[in-house]
């Protein structure tokens, strides 16, 4: 497994909208323990069947779909994500092609891992024989062995519903389960949860100093965690303080709008778990989930 040192947000290159994009979500919003493994209810007079931990932040499916458009706003400048697993290109910010829906990189090690759990599935797609290549360039921004047509094919997988997948379970794997589990472990709710989640997202958690890890332990050098008594709101600003500080370390960060008029927004009106109606913008462009 690699530890992905991720790459600078995607910007549109377009000039900035001034309509507002709207999506209309018939969500019902699911109230979220403060703590992981908080009883909601009694437990009944006659023994149950087991069953599987209900889900009761992020990674309850109404908000996780929120989470993957609050990303994608940020990303790709669009609430689509689903129509963001053809995307790739090279934005120019050291780490090779950006790809996907959660923009792996050729140059982080995140595509490679992608690419090897596709053909680990489907060994005959029609991105197996660029595997020596990912290889190669792992680590650095090259293209070698990858053009002329790598871009075309990965636009071909993305056709293929075993790709999607694949990108999905990576997404998972790498970026959201591990945020969501911290997130609880620390006691804090989904809005927590997805402060992690796109704190990694960006960032990765290959343990350098704007890692994941490392703006929590900034984090946690200011405030407490609900986990350790501390109050929730004070150690989120905390974190999307640390989270800040991150960004500004590196030029192709320094627009932190979807912190500053994203997630600060949220916290500010004491949304913690997240729910709809939300408001937010990045870069300017203004986007609504109702």
């Amino acid at each position: 497994m690699h530890a992905p040192h991720k790459r600078a947000a995607r910007r549109s290159t377009r000039p900035v909208r001034i309509t507002v994009i709207a999506v209309g979500l018939a969500l019902t919003a699911i109230p979220v323990a403060a703590y992981a493994g908080t009883p909601t209810h009694q437990a009944a007079q006659q023994p149950a069947a087991p069953k599987a931990a209900a889900a009761t932040g992020l990674d309850d499916p109404a908000k996780k779909e929120i989470a993957m458009q609050l990303v994608s706003s940020a990303e790709n400048s669009s609430l689509n994500w689903k129509s963001q697993y053809k995307y790739i290109e090279d934005i120019d910010d050291d780490r090779g092609y950006t790809a996907g829906i959660i923009g792996f990189c050729s140059g982080t090690g995140d595509m490679l891992d992608l690419v090897e759990l596709y053909t680990e599935r489907k060994p005959d797609n029609v991105l197996a024989k660029y595997l020596p290549a990912l290889r190669k360039v792992n680590g650095t921004p090259s293209h070698s062995g990858l053009d002329p047509n790598f871009t075309k094919d990965w636009v071909k997988a993305a056709s293929d519903s075993a790709f999607r997948k694949a990108q999905d379970d990576e997404r998972d794997r790498v970026y959201f389960n591990p945020a969501v589990k911290q997130g609880k472990a620390d006691g804090i709710g989904t809005l927590g949860q997805f402060a992690y989640y796109d704190a990694i997202v960006m960032h990765g958690d290959g343990g350098d100093s704007t890692g994941f890890s490392s703006i929590r332990k900034r984090a946690l050098s200011k405030a407490k965690p609900p986990s350790q008594g501390g109050n929730e709101v004070t150690y989120l600003n905390a974190f999307l303080d640390a989270r800040v500080w991150a960004m500004k370390q590196e030029e192709a960060h320094e627009d932190t709008s979807r912190v500053d008029t994203a997630q600060r927004v949220f916290l500010k009106k004491g949304n913690l778990n997240l729910d709809p109606p939300l408001d937010w913008k990045v870069y300017g462009d203004s986007y609504h989930i109702g």
